[in-house]
């Protein structure tokens, strides 16, 4: 479904992740959700004054802060690594979790391991971690727990990928390191559970004539919008049972916002502002991306 000169062109069409169980045509598909920050309830209040919003995913719990500088954000007794998403305007951080301590004020994916962790933000400015729904209290907390009351029988279940090389620890993958390059998409990173594209800054709105519409058998995709404004179209698959097919979606976001695409609905993200930047968030990590070896820390996140 992608043009010729896209590359994910060349993206082999991978054997679909164990569901869990047969789904039946009739199925609804479960609505996109649109979720922009700062129209929603804060979840939490720092000591300081940082505002953190908090959602979630069929697999993910996604959240957003806008950091005061002195605020820490700790997780005590971590059932598994999470990550921290660092792009150009994010807030300056200093980690401390298994027995280090790393600052960082530039952009990068940051690991955190499982156990105790604290994070200070050093400045003002966005904090953006993910975890997955082993997490559990942090699953109440999610403002949009209701859309998964009801699971999407479509969506692959988590099951984590094999442990990192050299066991869990405190990872810092900078973006200067890895600069975006001819034959590779985006800046991809895995983790257990989880994978992050940091796509491309994109100084101007995207080409009409070049969007990508695709689809995905049986992973959401979580589009989070960090600068510019942009439209999601969204057209949802028939069914044998035509009360439940659904209108195309044209729905145009801010940021900072995420949209939970899920499957099997054909969609394209367009950027509409005169400035823009989308961050692509999967959980479990996708095979096809992995085995086209787009992720730049493969060797230490072995694929399953």
């Amino acid at each position: 479904m992608y043009a010729k000169d896209d590359i994910r062109s060349q993206l082999a069409t991978p054997a679909a992740a164990p569901t869990a169980a047969p789904v039946d045509p009739s199925t609804p598909v479960k609505p996109a959700q649109w979720l922009e920050f700062h129209k929603l309830p804060v979840t939490e209040t720092g000591e300081l004054g940082s505002k953190t919003w908090i959602t979630r995913t069929a697999t993910m719990i996604v959240s957003w802060t806008d950091a005061k500088k002195g605020d820490t954000f700790p997780r005590t007794g971590q059932v598994d690594e999470y990550t921290v998403l660092m792009y150009s305007e994010s807030a300056p951080i200093r980690v401390t979790a298994g027995g280090e301590t790393v600052e960082v004020d530039e952009e990068a994916f940051v690991v955190i391991p499982p156990g105790d962790s604290v994070i200070e933000a050093l400045g003002d400015g966005p904090i953006i971690r993910i975890l997955s729904v082993l997490s559990e209290d942090l699953v109440e907390k999610s403002l949009n727990k209701d859309a998964y009351e009801i699971p999407d029988a479509r969506h692959a279940p988590l099951v984590p990928w094999p442990d990192p090389v050299g066991g869990f620890r405190l990872r810092v993958y900078k973006l200067a390191d890895t600069p975006i390059a001819p034959g590779r998409f985006g800046r991809i990173f895995r983790t257990t559970t989880m994978m992050i594209n940091f796509l491309a800054e994109e100084p101007a709105p995207r080409d009409k004539f070049k969007l990508s519409p695709h689809y995905h058998d049986d992973f959401e995709q979580v589009s989070m919008a960090v600068k510019g404004d942009f439209v999601h179209h969204i057209r949802y698959p028939w069914g044998p049972d035509s009360t439940q097919w659904q209108e195309d979606q044209h729905d145009q976001v801010e940021t900072p916002s995420i949209t939970i695409i899920p499957p099997p609905t054909i969609h394209t993200t367009q950027g509409v502002g005169p400035h823009q930047q989308l961050l692509d968030i999967f959980s479990p990590p996708r095979e096809d991306f992995s085995a086209q070896g787009w992720v730049l820390n493969a060797d230490d996140y072995p694929a399953k």
